[in-house]
């Protein structure tokens, strides 16, 4: 969980047309009841073409309600799916829970770029993420074509990381390698200073594969899971 303040945290990202860049838009909290505001990086996406979402059209509003918000509960599986408990498995949930479906599934439609993901606040507890890594199609060069030749990682290989401190776009940009030294992706634009400030301070992590689908044309094929372990390594 991701709690600050006594609050729970997901922030929700927007991911640009053209630049591919993913910006923090806004945060949704829970403490009792909903909250949902914009973040600073909100201004630079609309530069790049997001357009405030219909039910929050104020900048500098903070938004609550006592239930889900019907925008983002819209984009969750029907409670009613004959299917709904293979779902709820899927994502290690034993009743339907919408905040933590919320949390746990992203709720990423294809109709829009925006997804929700579960920010690090505590870098000295254990911390497990899942998400896919990102920039793959620039190294794996294959233009969305070919990908089963083009992707050789499998489920359980371990990735390593490597900052890319002179990187134009992100100071804090982090690779991930293969064991021969080869880069493969990034660690996405939203959890980069984390694993920036993580690694200046020599901090145990370790990066396996967690899933590869070949039919996604490089946008989202490697998924890695990243875990950051206490001092001790327990």
């Amino acid at each position: 969980m991701s709690v600050k303040n006594g609050k729970d945290y997901l922030y929700l990202i927007w991911k640009a047309e053209q630049s591919r860049k993913q910006y923090i838009i806004g945060q949704l909290t829970k403490n009792g009841q909903y909250e949902f505001q914009y973040c600073e990086e909100v201004q630079d996406a609309i530069k790049e073409g997001f357009q405030p979402l219909l039910c929050f059209p104020e900048l500098d509003k903070v938004y609550k309600d006592d239930r889900l918000f019907t925008v983002f509960a819209s984009r969750l599986p029907d409670r009613k799916r004959k299917d709904i408990q293979m779902i709820l498995n899927k994502y290690g949930l034993e009743k339907y829970d919408e905040y933590l479906l919320l949390k746990r599934s992203g709720a990423c439609l294809p109709i829009d770029r925006l997804e929700f993901i579960d920010p690090i606040f505590d870098f000295d507890a254990k911390t497990t993420r899942i998400f896919y890594m990102a920039g793959v199609r620039h190294y794996l060069k294959c233009n969305g074509e070919n990908c089963e030749q083009s992707i050789q990682m499998t489920r359980g290989d371990e990735v390593f990381l490597q900052r890319e401190p002179d990187n134009e776009y992100d100071s804090n940009a982090v690779q991930f390698v293969d064991s021969a030294g080869n880069v493969l992706g990034y660690v996405p634009r939203y959890y980069s200073k984390g694993v920036t400030e993580l690694l200046e301070q020599e901090k145990k992590m370790k990066c396996h594969i967690y899933h590869v689908d070949k039919n996604k044309n490089c946008h989202e094929c490697i998924k890695v899971i990243m875990e950051i372990l206490p001092n001790d390594g327990n």
